[in-house]
């Protein structure tokens, strides 16, 4: 009793140090709100025409950052559904036996760097493409792509535009703050500004040197955080534009034919489209509206020609029984049947779809999908 009792004090422990990042991220933020409205706007600005331009537009960007940020804390990463598949499998064979079986119809391209299947020996499962175990949050986690201290979550297929919203926000809240306070700051910093700038005064008739305190460090913290931001947000631009994740970028998924960092690029547009949907209207919101299921992923390695030899099989109706009751679809989806991910995972086949090859080279060369 003694050993579970210590490690479940220390889980806590650790869940309570997990949140200290995030906590302070929320202090930063509380503060600036406190500087910027009371002490710059309210306080220190006189013009009232500026002043209301200046808190209008701050309240609307200051709100897309925190519903943004909120999002992608608290939004649950997409797990893979577990299924005992090796329970009812004979015991006799070799594990990569069973799982080369049973992966044989299901949409996985990728291998491990000995090209063997990808399971995940601590949920006991088959790992889908780009789904990465996380040793923090002790789970897969589908498209991982990496686990974020600042918002105490993995970042993955179900929050990634979120995260990529809060950066592009963030980013936006700094270089605005910075914007705005630069005039005031110049004022406080040069001798002939000093002379002319009035600030209101204590009732002791000592200048408020506390609102001088605070847009002075507010615009060092805005241009600060705005540099760090501006390199995050970009590599991450980067990343969306070649259809790559963290995990990715740092080590290329491995293909039957070998490792390929390009494997899942699509082109700008596609990629641009999987992570932040078809409909433009949803792509400045923090609601969810990217492409897919998170297991299955339309590669350029498939899409070019199904029939090359180093993709996996297409689906086999009479070893169906094999994969029966696995949360995969029985086939790959091509990238007209994506849907958007409803609050329920859900698998959907095209059955009477029919896409021709626009990589083929070969004249007249039809591709069929299969019923």
């Amino acid at each position: 009793m003694a050993p579970s009792g210590s490690r479940s004090i220390k889980k806590g422990c650790q869940r309570v140090l997990y949140w200290i990042p995030v906590l302070f991220i929320a202090l930063i933020v509380a503060w600036s709100y406190y500087a910027y409205v009371l002490q710059l706007c309210i306080e220190s600005i006189e013009d009232t025409g500026e002043k209301v331009v200046y808190l209008l537009a701050y309240h609307v960007i200051f709100i897309m950052f925190v519903w943004a940020y909120w999002q992608t804390i608290f939004t649950e990463p997409r797990n893979p559904l577990k299924e005992e598949l090796l329970e009812r499998e004979d015991r006799g064979e070799s594990q990569q036996e069973i799982l080369r079986r049973i992966a044989k119809d299901l949409p996985i391209y990728t291998r491990t760097n000995s090209g063997a299947i990808r399971f995940c020996d601590r949920c006991q499962l088959l790992k889908p493409d780009r789904c990465h175990h996380c040793s923090v949050c002790d789970k897969c986690i589908l498209k991982m792509d990496h686990h974020c201290p600042w918002v105490n979550n993995c970042v993955g297929f179900s929050n990634y535009k979120f995260f990529m919203l809060f950066l592009a926000y963030s980013l936006l809240y700094c270089l605005f703050i910075t914007a705005t306070d630069l005039r005031y700051f110049v004022k406080f910093w040069t001798a002939g500004g000093r002379a002319h700038f009035r600030l209101k005064e204590y009732l002791n008739g000592l200048p408020d040197t506390q609102a001088k305190f605070h847009i002075l460090f507010l615009f060092f913290s805005a241009s600060m955080f705005s540099v760090s931001l501006a390199s995050l947000f970009i590599y991450h631009c980067w990343l969306v534009c070649k259809n790559r994740s963290t995990l990715e970028a740092v080590r290329a998924p491995v293909f039957r034919h070998g490792a390929d960092k390009n494997g899942f690029s699509l082109g700008f547009s596609k990629n641009f489209h999987q992570v932040f949907g078809d409909e433009v209207k949803y792509w400045p919101i923090p609601v969810f509206s990217s492409l897919g299921d998170g297991c299955s992923f339309p590669t350029c390695l498939v899409n070019l020609d199904p029939e090359q030899p180093s993709s996996p099989t297409g689906s086999n109706p009479a070893s169906s029984g094999a994969a029966e009751g696995c949360h995969f679809p029985s086939k790959p989806l091509r990238e007209s049947q994506s849907r958007l991910l409803t609050t329920a995972l859900s698998w959907t086949e095209g059955d009477n779809a029919t896409d021709k090859d626009k990589g083929a080279n070969n004249a007249g060369m039809t591709i069929e999908n299969e019923a």
